[in-house]
């Protein structure tokens, strides 16, 4: 077990060069597989849904599911709006988790918040590979799986938070920008994993049978629980590292290990707490309102629910350090670094969960015949690692600038998806339009990845040290419920036949976001030159 150091002033040139870039370092190269494998089992639910449609199309006998529907089969697009509650639910309880884990490490440890994050995945993981060698699983355990495995979105608040100590401010884009980067790439990895893995039974009589189903007479199997199984024995390896070689810090006054973990979990609870009565009011709670409005309301509900939970349920041990972090909410800066963090990272997350499904959904008919697998993990994948170029960019020109040229790029490429997407939706061969929406989505999904790494290193300028860690989680939590926002908006549109007016309303958000940008950070005589 690594020790805590006596000191850390990595703003110190010698102590930097000495030893504080080591210890950085190694902390940093411990942290990104460990962030990789959380987004991996948070984002699988997209991926899961996919495969559990596939199947159950081929074989209608294979999961399925009468969840609120009277004991009666769902229809088609009945079916498909059902799945998409997987990821959403998934994506909403990681936004909320992160609401408590972005004040996480300066009350529990850097080191002792990364080994129990790593440890909580390994439950949902396994889970839900035994629930899924069944087909007759209820989908109300799938629900719980789903927002247990939010703890890998809420991990992302506290990484991000956690590496922010460790290094210089001349630094920071660059060193952000890799574990964001590499960390979101758990998505793509994912997506490219997944489809291999469910073709085999890699483990064994231990792993369970296959499902089958019948294509053009011919009998296939897919075991389908690998998809979540594969990932149990890759995060006990990284929990061990995580204990073995991470730091606390010695301003995290975290106390006993037995006393940081009691914290540690204690928080969590407070932010299931508030996934809970969220995915409650999603799933259980009809309201006379529109669809749309229902599900922004649920979002309020969980991150009010949380804060509370947080402001007045919690010891004092806790509750000291928190109180000087939400000092962040005095500042308006937070607020608006949270609506531009929405755009970029809230638009990256929440197409990579329901990107799988999407295209699924807008291209694939029965007689195409067209496989989308092959493609799924590229968007994330671009997204991912052109991150640091985003970080590494704004060292050199300013965040506020390149996210503003970004921005831009992000408002053409939304509306022209737009359009590709209704195109595909009044043709009777819509897969001859996939390619042209593929780019177009890659762009996109580059853009979001760009000004991930230019808004996150505009926090650390605009915020002093002791503030930029909590505000880099607080935005990294809001922007997070893009991963429920946007299965759901899609899953409202598609039902109604009309996805493409999603990516639109999705673009005007975004032209919002250049005025903000622009008025605050990025013209002549803003308050603020970052």
């Amino acid at each position: 077990m690594a020790a805590t150091p006596e000191r850390w002033d990595v703003e110190d040139e010698a102590f930097w060069e000495s030893e504080g870039k080591h210890v950085a370092n190694r902390n940093l190269w411990v942290s990104i597989p460990n962030l990789l494998c959380g987004f991996s089992v948070w984002l699988y639910w997209g991926m899961i849904a996919k495969t559990i449609q596939k199947l159950h199309f081929a074989n209608p006998e294979l999961f399925d599911f009468t969840f609120r529907n009277a004991g009666e089969s769902y229809d088609v697009p009945g079916y498909r709006a059902l799945l998409f509650t997987l990821p959403a639910v998934a994506g909403l309880s990681g936004a909320t988790l992160r609401i408590p884990n972005s004040f996480m490490i300066a009350i529990c440890g850097g080191r002792n918040v990364k080994f129990m994050t790593t440890i909580l995945l390994i439950i949902p993981a396994f889970l839900a590979g035994i629930s899924l060698q069944n087909p007759n699983t209820p989908f109300g355990v799938f629900i719980i799986l789903a927002a247990m495995s939010g703890v890998g979105g809420g991990a992302f608040a506290s990484s991000m938070s956690n590496i922010s100590f460790f290094y210089p401010k001349r630094m920071q884009g660059l060193a952000l920008g890799l574990n964001a980067g590499l960390g979101n790439a758990g998505v793509s990895v994912m997506q490219f994993l997944i489809p291999w893995a469910i073709t085999y039974g890699l483990f064994g009589s231990i792993g369970g049978p296959p499902q089958e189903f019948v294509v053009d007479g011919e009998t296939k199997q897919l075991w389908i629980q690998n998809a979540a199984i594969v990932w149990v024995p890759i995060m006990t390896v990284l929990a061990i590292m995580a204990w073995v070689f991470m730091n606390n810090l010695p301003q995290h006054k975290c106390g006993s290990t037995p006393a940081a973990i009691g914290k540690y979990l204690w928080l969590q609870t407070i932010g299931f707490l508030g996934s809970a009565i969220a995915v409650g009011m999603l799933i259980f709670v009809d309201m006379p309102i529109p669809e749309l409005v229902r599900i922004f309301l649920v979002l309020i509900v969980a991150v009010v629910v949380t804060l509370l939970g947080m402001k007045f349920a919690t010891p004092q041990a806790i509750q000291d350090p928190l109180n000087k972090q939400f000092a962040i909410f005095n500042n308006k800066h937070t607020w608006v670094m949270t609506w531009l963090y929405v755009m970029t990272f809230g638009s990256f997350i929440g197409y990579a969960n329901a990107f799988p499904k999407l295209i699924d959904d807008v291209f694939v008919t029965p007689t195409n015949g067209l496989t989308t697998s092959n493609f799924i993990w590229i968007g994330a994948a671009v997204g991912a690692f052109i991150r640091p170029l985003g970080g590494w960019l704004s060292d050199k020109l300013g965040g506020a600038r390149v996210t503003q040229w970004d921005t831009w790029i992000m408002v053409a490429s939304t509306i022209l998806a737009g359009y590709i997407v209704s195109l595909a939706g009044q043709s009777e061969t819509p897969e001859k339009y996939f390619i042209p929406f593929l780019v177009t989505f890659i762009v996109l999904f580059a853009t979001t990845g760009i000004g991930n790494g230019s808004t996150f290193r505009m926090i650390p300028i605009i915020f002093s040290k002791e503030h930029a860690g909590p505000v880099l989680g607080w935005t990294s939590a809001i922007a997070a419920y893009g991963a429920y926002l946007i299965p759901k908006i899609f899953a409202t549109q598609i039902k109604a036949g009309t996805p493409e007016y999603a990516l639109y309303g999705f673009a005007l958000y975004y032209i919002s976001c250049l005025a903000v940008n622009w008025w605050f950070y990025a013209r002549k005589n803003a308050e603020i030159k970052c």
